[in-house]
This record gives C-alpha cells, sequence and structure tokens, in this order.
C-alpha cells in the first residue's frame, strides 16, 4: 500500500482558519462504516445516533501555551521554541527555529528574564533538549506568562480566544496540539448525551506534533511513527468492559483516544488500566480490538490519520466520503466540520 493512495485534492479555501460558533454547529458527516453510505447532519445531532448503553470515550488532554521565544545571551539573537513533551522535571524536548542557533551549551532568556533555559542536547531527529532555570512546579505557571498557543502549520489566522483551542473537559495539561474531535462538544450538549442513558469516559492522551508530521515513504509500512504518551484508569477500563459485556457500543471521540484504547488492548490483550508510551500505527490491515464507532474531523492528505480511519471504516468509504465533503465544501483540518463512522443500521 502506497502513500499516494492516500492523496485527495483540496482546496485551500476549505480549510477552516476559525472555529464553528457555537461549538456544536459545525457540520457533521455520517457514515456507515460497513457500506459507505452517507448522511448530511450538524454536530448537535450527533445523540440521533447514540444508544441508551453505549460510551462514548473522549481524550481529556489539555494544550499548553507551548510556543515561546528566546534571546540567545550572547548575541541577542531570537529562537523560536515550540515544546513537544516534557522528558522529565524541567527538561523538555522540543522543535527550535532556527535550529543552528540552539547549540548545546547555549543559554536562552525568555519572558524578558523571567526564566532562562540552557540546550543540553539534540535527539537523534533534531529536536533539542532543553533544561529550565526554575523549580519544575513553577513550569506550567511560567508558560501561561509567556507562551502562545501552537496552532497547527495551516492555521494563518490569529485565534483570539485561546481556550476555542481546548475542549470543553480538558484538564491534563501536556499536549502540543489539541484532539480536535472534541473541540465539537459543549457542555450541555455532553449532559444531554449522559441523560439519554450513553456513559462517557475519560483517557489521556498528550498529542505530540508528529500528528502533523508528513509521510515521507512510498511505502505506508515504512513509516515510522512518532511516540505520545498515554493513561487510561481503572475507571474508564471498568465503564469500557462493562458496555461490551452488556452490549452496548464503544464510541472513540477522535484518533487520540483510539490510539490510546488500540495500544492498551494490543499490549494487554484486554482494556485495563494502563499507562505508557505509544507508537502504534494503524492503516488498512488492522484488526480493531476496542472501539466500535469513530467520531473525527477531516485529515490532511496523506497522512496517518487518514490511514487510521481507512482502516476503521474501509479505504473505498473514505476516500468516497472525502470526495463528497470536498464536492459539499465542508470545513476541513482542526477548526473543520466532523465526521461519525459506525454501523448506522
Amino acid at each position: 500500500m502506497k502513500t499516494s493512495d492516500f492523496y485527495y485534492d483540496l482546496p485551500e479555501e476549505l480549510i477552516a482558519q476559525t472555529p464553528a460558533e457555537p461549538r456544536d454547529s459545525s457540520r457533521l458527516m455520517v457514515i456507515d462504516k460497513n457500506t459507505g453510505e452517507t448522511e448530511h447532519r450538524i454536530f448537535r445531532d450527533l445523540p440521533d445516533y447514540l444508544r441508551a448503553g453505549d460510551c462514548l470515550i473522549l481524550n481529556d488532554t489539555r494544550v499548553i501555551p507551548a510556543r515561546i521565544y528566546g534571546v540567545k545571551k550572547e548575541t541577542g539573537a531570537v529562537v523560536e521554541f515550540l515544546l513537544l513533551k516534557q522528558n522529565e522535571n524541567n527538561v523538555w524536548e522540543c522543535l527550535c527555529k532556527p535550529g543552528k542557533r540552539a547549540k548545546i551549551g547555549t543559554h536562552f532568556e525568555l519572558g524578558e528574564g523571567l526564566v532562562d533555559c540552557e540546550v543540553i542536547d539534540v535527539t537523534d531527529d533534531g529536536n533539542r533538549k532543553i533544561r529550565f532555570n526554575c523549580d519544575s512546579k513553577e513550569i506550567y505557571t511560567i508558560l501561561d506568562k509567556i507562551g502562545k498557543m501552537p496552532l497547527p502549520p495551516y492555521i494563518t489566522q490569529e485565534l483570539k480566544n485561546g481556550e476555542r483551542y481546548q475542549t470543553v473537559y480538558s484538564r491534563e495539561l501536556g499536549s502540543a496540539a489539541a484532539p480536535t474531535a472534541g473541540l465539537h462538544f459543549t457542555k450541555e450538549m455532553l449532559k444531554k448525551i449522559e441523560d439519554m442513558g450513553v456513559k462517557i469516559g475519560y483517557v489521556t492522551l498528550h498529542v505530540g506534533l508528529g500528528t502533523f508530521r508528513p509521510v515521507k515513504v512510498d511505502d505506508v509500512t515504512k513509516h515510522k511513527m512518532h511516540t505520545e504518551h498515554y493513561h487510561i484508569s481503572k475507571e474508564t477500563a471498568d465503564l469500557i468492559n462493562e458496555t461490551k459485556k452488556n452490549g452496548g457500543r464503544v464510541i472513540s471521540v477522535g484518533t487520540t483516544s483510539t490510539r490510546t484504547l488500540e495500544s492498551v488492548a494490543t499490549k494487554n490483550g484486554c482494556i485495563c488500566e494502563d499507562e505508557d508510551d505509544t507508537s502504534i500505527f494503524i492503516y488498512p490491515g488492522y484488526e480493531f480490538k476496542c472501539i466500535d464507532g469513530l467520531i473525527t474531523n477531516f485529515h490532511l492528505p496523506e497522512s496517518t490519520l487518514i490511514m487510521l480511519i481507512s482502516a476503521f471504516a474501509g479505504y473505498d468509504n473514505v476516500m468516497n466520503a472525502y470526495k463528497i465533503a470536498v464536492k459539499e465544501k465542508y470545513r476541513f483540518f482542526s477548526f473543520g466540520d466532523a465526521c461519525l463512522f459506525i454501523d448506522t443500521k
């Protein structure tokens, strides 16, 4: 299977630059994962496709203001740091631009002297490891003061309200990007779903910017996935197992929730409490072990995410749905519209 098999032509004007207002007013394409039949709805109509006894699994990670700017102490040169993940205490792996200014041993001043950092290592793929000169417990408070929201590169407009790049249920700080399928939910909608007998559970997967990296190999199977950290509680694991036992469906909100659940099931042979790193790569041919439905946005051409949903709902069904979405002028990517892949019969 070739990477080019997952290409589709997307007009630039269909890339959403701003989120829908209100959140649940975005469009929702419903795709029968068995037949490929499509319906055009609004996201607030999602409860029409849920049943009492089902459960929704959401990723409760919260995006950190991960884009910061440092001034090189010796020269005054400015470097942009994009924090990817916390390795230990106050040591973080990050992208640097321009990287040539961030050699090992270089010190930078951040936030007009609020804190400084030192480049302590360079990873195999060119990322930097930096150590903040502060108490590790203070780092998130400092980032709130000096950091900016790390919007994806295809969003060129400034976001006026940073909370619109957070889900309404976000709580666990650590992501460099939002789990965007969850951006469509409001608190009122979640309550309505619970009131109809659908259980809601949470996992945590801290999203890395590797999710935006292009697949650069022709053979899909040769692609090396990025690593992300996840956690699933005993409470959520029990909820999923009880749902399955009682004949309900497990519906994953987003590819990040999906990767978490499938990682746990693959590693342990069941759904159970677990915390680990995952680099699971899901593409056509993969046999799903947990989820029965998937809510997600429309993803980049040739991305690992479009490969994942093709594995779940069938390559032909997905590529045809994307063709329809372009024709019907759906909005694409992080602030775009949503789709639901499920057995609608």
